[in-house]
């Protein structure tokens, strides 16, 4: 079962259904269930198999459960209460042990926290404390490395220096393919593309736009719904015309993440000002700044 869990978590099958493992079998198949889960938009599912395994006699599961609880808290514009738990998992990671490919050891759920602990400076602001915390990661698998470009793109966006965004974020993109990471790939052409978009060069725009309508459609196909509302208004904010309608694949997006949400999410991104709630009341897209606040994981 692991195996399969993986290619769902970190490899080519993003979409597969892992609904009997969630409740099942070891703490590591539970995470991994909860990882896709989350990846899907079903957070609801997902804080349920991640608050049980909060105290999980593994601390590198416990961990990582706090640190993927803290990210869906976040992708729902959750920053304060993301911090809480991810200072839980900073606090839980142990020093060593031994490795895994895909960073879901020591090392790894070190790196998460740490960059958990980064974004949730970000979405505060605190864009100084975010640097430094970035600073000590140690990105010991593909995973972290991925996530530690996602964090350098969003802390060079919050501070207006988008075309400082454009390396970090491609070379997330190049690590994300050489691992056959679906899901990393989809949301690093993400960062990538609103990189792109946000500097603002001829070029920059139209291969931003590009990707991001390319990647629009392949996050549509396999029903990441996390990655679609983000995806569309970016996309609407730099291209209107852009075809597919992203508004309304945004509002079917968030809708539905929203749905599958549990109730503590759905109050965190009502009260958040960089979730589009709004969205859902008007049918419009929203005044907000497309840049920042929702891209990391």
């Amino acid at each position: 079962m692991d195996d399969q869990l993986r290619r769902a978590a970190f490899g080519d099958a993003p979409g597969t259904p892992v609904w009997s493992t969630s409740t099942g079998a070891s703490a590591r198949d539970r995470w991994l269930a909860a990882v896709v889960l989350g990846g899907q938009g079903h957070y609801a599912a997902a804080a349920t198999a991640l608050v049980a395994l909060l105290g999980d006699r593994d601390r590198v599961i416990a961990s990582l459960a706090a640190s993927t609880l803290a990210s869906h808290r976040r992708q729902l514009g959750g920053h304060a209460a993301a911090r809480t738990l991810d200072a839980r998992a900073l606090a839980t990671a142990p020093r060593s042990g031994p490795s895994d490919p895909d960073g879901a050891d020591a090392a790894g759920a070190r790196a998460d926290a740490l960059l958990g602990l980064a974004a949730d400076a970000i979405g505060a602001g605190r864009t100084g404390e975010a640097r430094l915390l970035h600073a000590r990661v140690e990105a010991r698998s593909w995973r972290s490395a991925v996530r530690r470009g996602w964090v350098a793109a969003e802390i060079e966006l919050a501070e207006g220096r988008a075309e400082r965004a454009v390396v970090p974020a491609e070379a997330a993109a190049a690590t994300a393919r050489d691992a056959g990471a679906v899901r990393h790939v989809l949301k690093s052409d993400l960062v990538l593309g609103t990189s792109l978009v946000v500097w603002g060069t001829a070029d920059g725009v139209a291969r931003g736009v590009e990707l991001l309508e390319c990647d629009l459609n392949h996050i549509v196909e396999r029903d990441l719904w996390s990655l679609v509302w983000p995806a569309a208004l970016v996309l609407h904010g730099h291209d209107p015309s852009a075809a597919g309608n992203p508004p309304v694949r945004a509002t079917e997006a968030l809708s539905c993440v929203l749905r599958r949400a549990d109730p503590i999410g759905r109050r965190l991104a009502a009260a958040s000002p960089w979730v589009p709630t709004a969205l859902l009341r008007s049918g419009e897209p929203p005044n907000a700044d497309l840049r920042s606040k929702f891209l990391t994981d």
